[in-house]
């Protein structure tokens, strides 16, 4: 298995020095939501076509993408104006936006009740929110910086990334308190992203290490040394293949996560920390900051 290029995309241009943030896709269209940190925007590309489609203004300093398939909405973080974008996805149309503050980032989804949690790096806390009727419902102060969360729907629960201290911060679903932390053997976790299927979560950390850690009990099972440190990461149960993207020296690196061990390097752009990944269509896109584009890739 390998990934293949299958095009370059071009996306609009930015001051230089800036770049992306995170991006997803919607798996039922294929379009794919890309916050353009540097153009305070949104970009939006329509990946049946390979074309950029359209930009979502007014999302400055845009940070966290999330798309939530079975409500058919995007949420993005903009961390400029203390809110979030609350975007319909075939439309493009942001229906809502919900004051969070001071500087949301992070974005997990509970599918059970309909909530977001929020996690901000400058107040260290997460808040949970009812997109619908746009308020703030819980607020939990957080052990240090959080990166990236996820919703753990087995354990029904939050995982949080914290930098430091290294750790993973673990908060229940219905209040989003803090219920305890799996301590990190690597400095910074960031990129996280789960496998429910055997039970593990990839924690992929500043130290250049991705980890594997028990879902039940929070051991460390596995470490795979990294080319630097990381930003997202995508995991593909199809393949059984995660993908760790690193700005710098500007790679992604590809982990074979059946016996956890690095497969492959993907030589990207330096600075390019942004990717997406299209699960049906098995499209891997690449957001590269100096050259404005997404480069696409298939995994064969």
């Amino acid at each position: 298995m390998t990934l293949l290029p299958v095009r370059s995309i071009p996306l609009p241009a930015h001051p230089a020095g800036g770049g992306f943030d995170h991006g997803d896709v919607h798996l039922r269209s294929g379009r794919v939501f890309v916050a353009h940190t540097a153009a305070g925007t949104v970009e939006v590309i329509d990946g049946e076509r390979g074309v950029h489609s359209s930009t979502i203004p007014g999302c400055p300093e845009a940070s966290g993408v999330l798309c939530v398939q079975e409500e058919r909405l995007i949420f993005a973080a903009a961390r400029a104006a203390g809110k979030v974008l609350v975007i319909e996805a075939v439309s493009g149309d942001v229906v809502r936006e919900v004051v969070v503050g001071p500087k949301p980032n992070g974005l997990a989804w509970d599918s059970r009740r309909k909530r977001l949690l929020v996690a901000d790096v400058q107040g260290f806390r997460a808040r949970l929110v009812d997109p619908y009727a746009g308020v703030v419902v819980a607020d939990t102060a957080l052990p240090g910086r959080p990166r990236w969360c996820v919703y753990d729907a087995g354990a029904d629960r939050f995982l949080v990334n914290i930098r430091d201290p290294a750790c993973v911060a673990l908060l229940g679903a219905e209040t989003a308190a803090v219920q305890g932390s799996w301590p990190a053997s690597s400095a910074g976790p960031h990129g996280l992203d789960l496998d429910p299927e055997r039970g593990r979560a990839f924690v992929a950390c500043d130290g250049g290490k991705v980890l594997a850690v028990d879902l039940t009990t929070g051991r460390e099972l596995a470490a795979v040394a990294i080319a630097g440190e990381p930003d997202a990461i995508w995991y593909n149960p199809d393949r059984s293949r995660l993908y760790v993207a690193i700005g710098q020296p500007g790679v992604v690196d590809v982990i074979e996560t059946e016996d956890m061990r690095l497969a492959e390097e993907l030589p990207t752009e330096r600075g390019a920390h942004t990717t997406a990944f299209d699960r049906p269509r098995q499209f891997f896109y690449v957001f590269l900051p100096n050259s404005c584009r997404a480069d696409v890739y298939e995994e064969t």
